[in-house]
């Protein structure tokens, strides 16, 4: 649950998605778990045209296989052949499936020996003993490997938990401030990433983080419930972006998850959306959109990321960005920027103005993400998070030629200055 800090006392600003609720994907980007079995979501990664063709394949090689040999007769011994419809049974269907289909080779085996005039002979015999070997070694790997997809079925249902433990739903709007968005798994393996973001109202501010910790897995995973729970606690209270990069830094230095480091963007606006502060923290730079103009918002210099302040020379430098009514900004994690074609060329993230300008945030997030996933030509490799804001409703286009002047009034704020 999110929480307004008001008055010294916190109020819920929105309540928990009720479990089964239809449109949970559409407002927390996250994905839901699916609960169905492993023989299922196996199933469901391939495409319908691909499942027709695997179910009919042991009965297509075994029919290929009568033809030839009513062709050509006992002269070319086709009938052991016959075992290659339970091996590739084995590959998709259940063991039972497997033993009925290496049935139906034996039963085939023993017509057209008959018609070849080689029943009861060596040949027959060696023969349906092969079949049968086959057979039952297809049946033991069918096993096994419905037990391996059963396994791999959980195992991508808890790391999916554990990311929506991690990553709370967002509220839709606060003030004039709407956001969206969108979280994207990779789909390679069943690692956990570390990608990272959350929300927070404190104080009439919208505080926001949006972050990649190094590496994956469960190291991973702890370093970024570090990252989110120093966030939460140093939001509500703490006077600059600074001091909150500070005291997360701090919980860094005392987990025991190793030498990790965390990219992030650390950034708060008022609900009245009139302006926002950046603080970098070595992390691709936010676009700020307006009208269908895209310009990144690089920081005044760059910044270490998170858990390496042992490194730094000086304070970090936020930079303030003055917005207009309509204005958005995309906040992102290198799944995006560094997505790649087959050339090895990157997304061209700076071209993504028209899709985010002029639609619902979501429904903007949702067709950058269709575009990421078509340039890529195959599912992202790497887990990506994408968080758009929006300062309020939407105002005239402006040219583009204007942007530089909007992004020239950002000016560094001093670094006592509080959470306005």
């Amino acid at each position: 649950m999110a929480y307004i800090l008001e008055t010294g006392r916190r109020t819920p600003l929105i309540s928990d998605v009720p479990a089964g609720e239809a449109d949970m994907p559409a407002r927390t980007g996250v994905p839901l778990v699916s609960r169905s079995p492993g023989a299922h979501a196996y199933r469901a990664s391939r495409g319908p045209g691909m499942q027709a063709l695997i179910w009919l394949l042991p009965f297509l090689v075994m029919a290929a296989l009568v033809g030839a040999d009513l062709s050509a007769g006992p002269s070319i011994g086709f009938l052991p052949l016959l075992s290659l419809g339970p091996a590739l049974a084995a590959v998709s269907r259940s063991p039972a499936q497997t033993a009925l289909i290496g049935l139906l080779a034996v039963v085939l085996c023993v017509l057209l020996a008959g018609y070849d005039g080689l029943q009861g002979s060596p040949r027959e015999i060696i023969d349906l003993v092969t079949i049968c070997g086959v057979t039952a070694v297809g049946v033991i790997a069918s096993v096994g490997r419905l037990r391996r997809e059963r396994e791999l079925a959980d195992v991508r249902a808890v790391a999916e938990v554990a990311q929506r433990v991690l990553l709370h739903p967002l509220p839709r709007a606060a003030g004039q401030v709407q956001m969206a968005v969108r979280y994207i798994s990779a789909s390679a393996s069943a690692r956990i990433g570390g990608d990272l973001y959350a929300v927070v109202m404190a104080a009439g501010n919208v505080r926001l983080i949006v972050g990649d910790v190094q590496g994956k897995g469960l190291t991973a995973v702890q370093t970024a419930a570090t990252v989110l729970g120093a966030f939460r606690e140093a939001a509500y209270d703490a006077a600059d972006l600074a001091l909150i990069a500070a005291r997360i830094e701090l919980s860094l230095e005392r987990q025991a998850a190793g030498e990790k480091f965390v990219t992030a963007i650390l950034a708060q606006l008022p609900v009245g959306g009139s302006e926002v502060e950046i603080l970098s923290c070595g992390h691709p730079p936010p676009l700020l959109l307006r009208g269908g103009a895209v310009r990144f918002i690089d920081p005044p210099e760059a910044g270490l990321p998170l858990g390496l302040r042992h490194l730094a020379t000086g304070s970090r430098e936020p930079r303030i960005v003055s917005l207009e009514p309509g204005d958005r900004m995309l906040f992102y994690t290198d799944g995006v920027s560094e997505a790649r074609d087959k050339s090895g060329e990157f997304y061209p993230l700076d071209g993504c103005g028209a899709l985010l300008d002029g639609q619902d945030l979501g429904t903007g997030l949702d067709r950058l993400r269709d575009d990421v996933t078509r340039y890529v030509g195959h599912a992202l490799r790497d887990d990506a998070a994408m968080l758009l804001i929006s300062s309020g409703p939407p105002s005239p286009r402006v040219a583009g030629s204007q942007l530089p002047e909007i992004l020239a009034a950002g000016k560094a704020p001093a670094a006592s200055q509080g959470p306005r």
